[in-house]
């Protein structure tokens, strides 16, 4: 019997309308069976405009607000064509909106290479997490497997949805106009074959009149060279394959988001199979260790530097030393918690307790050992200076201890099935954060101003970070309170700028490929650029170096090392 009953939003699992499914099949097996799409010409008008327009917006132009513009564009259109044809998504799917525009908007206020990385990869994380959960809404449930299934599932759809569909609505036309008559095709065809002298005597006649309109007419003709026509077959191939994905895309998140089975929801993707004793064994034996470490850095690494130095070692010497081996140690613990709590048998309140406890234990000493990598990183900062390769792991150590803290939390109230979510969500952090840092301009305003303290300015790193630190950059170059010498080596570092963007080719004034770092970076150059005019630069040289007025030469090429200011 039918129903005229429209999906629930609200449904953890969103069923098609009962009309639209075969009696003898259900669930997942009856989507596969077939894809139910009211309006199919609407469909392909609107997969075919986002390949036009991704045709347009990317077709010789940099990255820049076309990518917001064309993400924002196609989730839009998704969410329309979709409600149209009664598939509204599930309430919790929506919150997967607010990531998905943070970083939208992050793609075009920032240059920093990680930060930008990020922002593109959460966008498009978002769009393929918002593709496969779009009527069932249990994305903060998925495990680990689960993400890993959702995503091979997602790249199989783009494959083979879109062919099926069209065969099915070719079939299905087939048989609708089977007792109709056909299309006249052939008559079409020789009506062609026919208007196309008569058109083009009339073309030729009128081409003689009007000197405007032949001219025109030229121009119309001089678009199907042989040049022409090679780009507009390649773009025209473009266009299909992003049709193409966009519509498995669609009808993906029509007809296989449900969620309705999660893996390892109803049983463990591996029994454990370890008993307790042995677990314990191992996560006690591994706290000895873990307890001795920290012993001995509270005896001599957080007595400060004169405690280093009596080790042997100088302050900068150990603060170099062993921090990615300790990162890997907190990483190495949080897989042994997890491995181990997914494998040990638990058969008893007490001893899931003794497992929690010694869980605990062994996050709160790993956490002492964050803190010690912390600490090395903060004094390679102090003798060093800010760098990209020591700002990320320091917004990360704190994330990353945020996430170990998490793993506790869920194993103590048995929610080990929501790790993924706490890690998916401890990455998002750290996105976020180093967003919100502004890494490249953080350089500028914390390197600079240590020169008053007697440090070295290296121009070469702060010429060859991103546009973000530009205007920082100028900023610095603006005040009064530097000497000679590091006025001169700021202006260096923008004229290396100023020459990168003149010769770069890129057409500032190209909408599409708009930018508010770059923009702002260009307009910061603008105010200075009549005072860099005393600034040469010897590009016919490798590598590029900019001479300042005193004939100071400056590389405008860095390569970080933990061995150099």
């Amino acid at each position: 019997m039918e129903s005229k009953k429209q999906p629930s939003s609200d449904a953890t699992v969103a069923a098609i309308p009962a009309a639209q499914v075969p009696a003898t099949k259900t669930g997942e097996q009856a989507a596969r069976a077939r894809i139910h799409i009211k309006q199919p010409v609407q469909l392909g008008l609107v997969v075919l405009f986002l390949g036009w327009l991704f045709d347009l917006l990317f077709w010789k132009s940099l990255i820049g607000a076309n990518f917001a513009l064309f993400s924002v564009i196609s989730v839009l259109a998704g969410l329309i064509l979709l409600v149209v044809e009664g598939y509204r998504p599930a309430r919790n799917t929506l919150w997967l909106l607010l990531p998905f525009l943070f970083f939208v908007v992050i793609t075009m206020i920032r240059q920093e290479p990680l930060t930008i990385f990020l922002a593109y990869t959460f966008v498009l994380f978002s769009m393929g997490l918002l593709a496969s959960t779009y009527l069932g809404g249990r994305w903060f449930q998925y495990g680990l497997a689960d993400y890993f299934s959702k995503v091979i599932r997602l790249l199989a759809g783009i494959l083979y949805l879109p062919t099926e569909f069209f065969t099915q609505v070719r079939k299905e036309q087939v048989e609708r106009e089977s007792n109709k008559r056909s299309f006249p095709l052939w008559a079409l065809v020789r009506g062609v074959v026919i208007a196309i002298p008569i058109v083009a005597l009339f073309a030729f006649l009128l081409a003689s009149a009007d000197v405007v309109f032949k001219q025109k007419l030229g121009e119309f003709f001089a678009l199907f060279n042989p040049g022409n026509l090679a780009e507009y077959f390649l773009r025209l191939i473009l266009i299909l394959i992003c049709a193409y994905i966009v519509g498995g895309v669609f009808l993906h998140a029509a007809s296989q988001s449900r969620d309705e089975k999660l893996i390892g929801e109803e049983k463990p993707v591996v029994k454990p199979f370890l008993g307790f004793t042995e677990s314990a064994v191992v996560l006690a034996s591994v706290s000895i260790l873990f307890i001795a470490f920290v012993i001995i850095q509270f005896q001599y690494f957080f007595g400060g530097e004169t405690n280093i130095g009596v080790a042997g070692y100088t302050y900068s010497q150990y603060a170099r030393r062993g921090f990615n081996e300790l990162v890997i140690v907190a990483f190495c613990s949080l897989v042994m918690i997890l491995g181990l709590s997914t494998v040990t048998r638990r058969e008893h309140e007490t001893e899931k307790r003794i497992y929690s406890g010694l869980s605990v234990g062994i996050v709160a000493l790993v956490m002492v050992i964050l803190v010690s990598a912390y600490q090395r990183i903060s004094l390679a900062i102090d003798w060093h200076g800010f760098s990209r390769l020591r700002i990320y792991p320091r917004v990360f150590l704190v994330w990353l201890g945020v996430l170990l803290v998490a793993v506790v939390l869920l194993e103590i109230f048995r929610r080990e099935r929501y790790f993924a979510f706490a890690a998916v969500l401890a990455s998002l952090g750290f996105a976020i954060s180093l967003t919100l840092v502004n890494v490249d301009a953080a350089i500028v305003k914390h390197n600079v101003p240590r020169v008053l303290q007697g440090k070295n300015l290296n121009v070469a790193h702060l010429a060859s970070l991103s546009a973000d630190a530009v205007p920082a950059l100028v900023q610095e170059y603006q005040s009064t309170v530097y000497p000679q010498s590091v006025h001169e080596g700021l202006g260096a570092a923008l004229a290396c700028y100023l020459y990168a963007y003149s010769s770069s080719g890129v057409d500032a004034n190209d909408w599409r490929s708009f930018n508010l770092s770059r923009w702002q970076a260009y307009d910061a150059l603008r105010q200075v650029q009549f005072s860099l005019q005393d600034y040469g630069m010897n590009d016919n040289r490798w590598p590029v170096r900019a001479r300042t007025p005193s004939n100071v030469l400056y590389d405008c090429l860095y390569y970080d090392s933990t061995e150099e200011e």
